[in-house]
């Protein structure tokens, strides 16, 4: 495979001049919605089976917003893990008006890895959020993260009324990070699930300490594939998600910047499952439930633009050092071998949890070694 080095990290075998095989190290999931009851236990034998770490999202009903709720929350997704499964929950807290430095001192202290801010009213469970004409009261709590080095983890949409909802994470980078990121400098940020050109260009250009997730979804699809898919034309409410899905032009801007090898972009699945009650409805919720594939559809990717040499670093490495954590020292082997992703996973009795990619063909295998 042209440009790809053979190295003690990366195993590459050639045949016909394919990449057939590919041995990296374990990854992280930067950006994880596990859910809580029947469908966390559930959804988490698929992000465990390869991932090593996750970062749990706060957003249940009511909201992680505390130490003991987060203590409550790791216990109960410990709990749901399949027997032997080697994987660690990375806590966070729901960003409140309450969230007060003391709090940040203490669940630092607490071994919580992060807080997540929720623009009230962006998506699914964000009425608990603090909005964005609230965040200059917030300051001294982010002056206070940045003090033990807890990263603020930020969905990048803008609730205006009156913005376009393609246009929300443009005006939120302008309006908001930009601000946000100049007025505490020494704060750690990173932009969520980045979907538009005008992220991934700030992140790109952004001092020290600002990052960006990226998801399978976002880096496969462009918007069209909310109204037609493989020549079909139709709603498709398993392919909507927030941010939505954005023009061809965005979705080729973060596919460059996550096979650039830039330590700026990292794994974030967001792999938001809701059982297909909820999303093929007169108001359908919004998340794709991408964990069973995750990794092998972003290898997809990264053989699509011929670098696969890239994937380690995007899925394994660059996360890992943004938030100060250790290497994974087990592997992942991924195969060119294809298998069928199945139309629905199990969640409870007459409830099933729908796959991005159901019924379809998944290029990649994948299996810890």
């Amino acid at each position: 495979y042209p440009g790809i080095p053979r190295s003690k990290e990366i195993l590459v075998l050639l045949d016909d001049q394919m990449a057939t095989e590919l041995t990296i190290t374990a990854p992280d999931d930067f950006h994880l919605h596990v859910r809580d009851g029947p469908m966390l236990s559930a959804v988490m034998p698929h992000t465990s089976r390869l991932f090593r770490r996750a970062i749990i999202m706060p957003n249940l009903v009511p909201p992680v917003s505390s130490i003991d709720m987060a203590n409550s929350y790791k216990e109960r997704i410990t709990a749901a893990l399949p027997a032997g499964a080697k994987f660690q929950p990375l806590m966070t807290l729901y960003l409140t008006k309450e969230t007060t430095p003391e709090v940040i001192k203490q669940a630092s202290a607490a071994g919580i890895t992060a807080v997540k801010w929720y623009p009230a009213g962006a998506t699914t469970n964000s009425q608990f959020g603090v909005k964005e004409t609230e965040l200059n009261n917030l300051f001294p709590t982010f002056r206070a993260m940045a003090e033990v080095g807890m990263p603020l983890l930020c969905h990048g949409e803008t609730t205006d009324p009156d913005a376009d909802m393609f246009d929300r994470e443009a005006m939120w980078v302008k309006t908001v990070l930009k601000p946000l990121v100049e007025g505490v400098p020494e704060l750690k940020v990173v932009m969520e699930h980045v979907t538009t050109t005008e992220g991934v260009e700030f992140v790109k250009s952004a001092r020290e300490g600002v990052a960006a997730t990226m998801t399978v979804q976002h880096m496969l699809l462009n918007r069209n594939a909310l109204f037609s898919y493989q020549g079909q034309g139709g709603l498709r409410p398993h392919h909507y998600c927030l941010p939505i899905l954005k023009r061809e032009s965005h979705r080729r801007s973060l596919v460059e910047a996550a096979t650039s090898g830039s330590p700026k972009f990292f794994a974030g699945t967001d792999s938001a499952p809701h059982t297909m009650d909820k999303k093929e409805s007169s108001c359908g919720c919004a998340g794709c439930f991408t964990s069973p594939a995750a990794l092998e559809l972003y290898a997809e990717v990264f053989e699509g633009e011929g670098k696969l040499d890239k994937l380690e670093a995007f899925t394994s490495l660059n996360g890992a050092k943004f938030y100060g954590l250790p290497t994974n020292d087990s592997k992942v082997k991924l195969t060119r071998k294809s298998w069928k992703m199945p139309p629905s996973y199990q969640v409870s009795d007459g409830a099933v949890v729908v796959p991005l990619r159901a019924g379809e063909d998944i290029e990649w295998s994948a299996q810890p070694v």
